[in-house]
C-alpha cells in the first residue's frame, strides 16, 4: 500500500495487533514489488496485507512470493490489484468491502432524509431571504413521511441502505437484475423493474458496480422518466450516469441530485454542478475516512485472525463475483 495509507489505517493498537497475529515487520510498506529492500521479506511472505496503492500483482510480482497464500485487502474493491494470476495460484483474498460499505450508506441514509425534508432548498431560502417564511410555503409537499425511495443495486451498499432505511417511514424499491424477488422482499423492499422504480420514487439511490453494462445506466431516457422534484443520489460511480443529461435536467431546476462521484471525476472548474443550488455535490467523502479507516483495519485483522487460526474468511472474495460487483 501506500506507505501514507499505514499512516492513516493503523494506529498505534491495530499495529499492536498486527503485530501479535504475525511475524512482520509493520515499518515495511512496499509499493514496488521488484524493490530488492522488499525481496527477503516478499520471498517468505505467507499473507499480504494490502491498502489502497499496491501495485498489481502480476505473475511476475507473484514470482517474487513462492509462499504466498492469501490476500487481504484493508479497503474495498481488489480489482485494482488482484489480477487473474492471483486465482490461477490459488490464492485466496479477502476484503474489507463490508466495513467500508457502512460509511457510504450513512451518507447515502443522510442524503435521502435531507432531500426528503428539502432541506437544501430551504436553506438557500432562508438564506437568500434572511427572514422568517412559512415553513409550510417552504416545504411544500416534502416530507419523509411514506416517502417512496428506489434503491438501485443490491451491492454491500445497497443492502445496508434498505437495513438503516427500515426505522423510517419510508416505502423502499429495489432493483437488482441478480437477485430475486424473494430475496428483495427479505431485505425488506419491494422489488420491480429499473424503469418502475424510477418513476415511483422521490429518491433515487445508486449503489451497482461500474460494469460495461451499467455505463450510463442512468441516460437521457432514463433521467427523463424521474418525477417532477425527485432527488437522485448518486455514491458509486460517476459513469452510471450521463452527466450532460444530468446537468439539463437540473439547471432547468426540475430534478435534484446529491453526487459524491462524477464523469469526470474531478468535473471542469466551468461545471455548473458546483453552483447549481438544487445539487450538494461532495468530493469524493462518502467512504471510510478520518475515524472511519480504523474500522478497515480491524476488519482486516479480524481476517488475518481467522486466517492463523485456520478458519476460512468471514469476507471472501471470489473471482466470479468480480463480474458483477465494484
Amino acid at each position: 500500500m501506500d506507505p501514507s495509507v499505514r499512516e492513516a489505517l493503523f494506529d498505534g493498537a491495530a499495529l499492536d495487533r498486527l503485530t501479535a497475529l504475525a511475524d512482520t515487520d509493520p515499518a515495511l510498506v512496499v509499493r514496488n514489488f521488484a524493490a530488492p529492500a522488499a525481496a527477503g521479506a516478499l520471498a517468505r511472505a505467507e499473507v499480504l496485507l494490502t491498502g489502497w496503492g499496491c501495485p498489481l500483482l502480476t505473475g511476475e510480482a507473484l514470482a517474487r512470493m513462492p509462499e504466498l497464500r492469501a490476500v487481504i485487502h484493508a479497503a474495498g474493491s481488489v480489482k485494482h490489484h488482484v489480477t487473474d494470476a492471483c486465482w490461477e495460484r490459488g490464492v485466496t483474498v479477502a476484503s474489507a468491502a463490508s466495513a467500508n460499505a457502512l460509511p457510504v450508506a450513512e451518507y447515502t441514509v443522510a442524503a435521502i432524509l435531507f432531500t426528503g425534508k428539502r432541506v437544501l432548498h430551504a436553506a438557500r431560502v432562508y438564506r437568500e431571504g434572511r427572514t422568517r417564511r412559512n415553513a409550510l410555503d417552504v416545504i411544500g409537499t416534502g416530507g419523509n413521511h411514506r416517502r417512496t425511495v428506489g434503491v438501485v443495486g443490491a451491492s454491500r451498499v445497497g443492502r445496508r441502505v434498505v437495513e438503516l432505511l427500515r426505522p423510517y417511514d419510508l416505502h423502499v424499491l429495489l432493483h437488482d437484475p441478480y437477485v430475486d424477488e424473494d430475496e428483495v422482499r427479505a431485505l425488506g423492499a419491494e422489488p420491480t423493474s429499473l424503469d418502475v422504480l424510477v418513476e415511483r420514487s422521490g429518491t433515487v439511490t445508486l449503489h451497482a458496480p461500474e460494469l460495461p453494462e451499467t455505463y450510463r445506466l442512468f441516460d437521457r431516457r432514463r433521467l427523463a422518466l424521474l418525477r417532477d422534484g425527485a432527488t437522485l443520489v448518486n455514491t458509486a460511480r460517476g459513469s452510471l450516469v450521463d452527466t450532460e443529461a444530468l446537468i439539463r435536467e437540473l439547471v432547468p431546476g426540475r430534478l435534484n441530485a446529491v453526487l459524491d462521484v462524477t464523469d469526470p471525476e474531478v468535473l471542469p472548474p466551468d461545471s455548473p454542478l458546483y453552483d447549481l443550488p438544487n445539487v450538494l455535490l461532495t468530493p469524493h467523502i462518502a467512504g471510510s475516512l478520518g475515524n472511519e479507516l480504523g474500522r478497515l483495519a480491524h476488519a482486516a485483522l479480524d481476517e488475518l485472525e481467522r486466517y492463523a487460526s485456520g478458519l476460512p474468511f468471514a469476507d471472501p472474495v471470489h473471482p466470479e463475483q468480480l463480474t458483477r460487483s465494484a
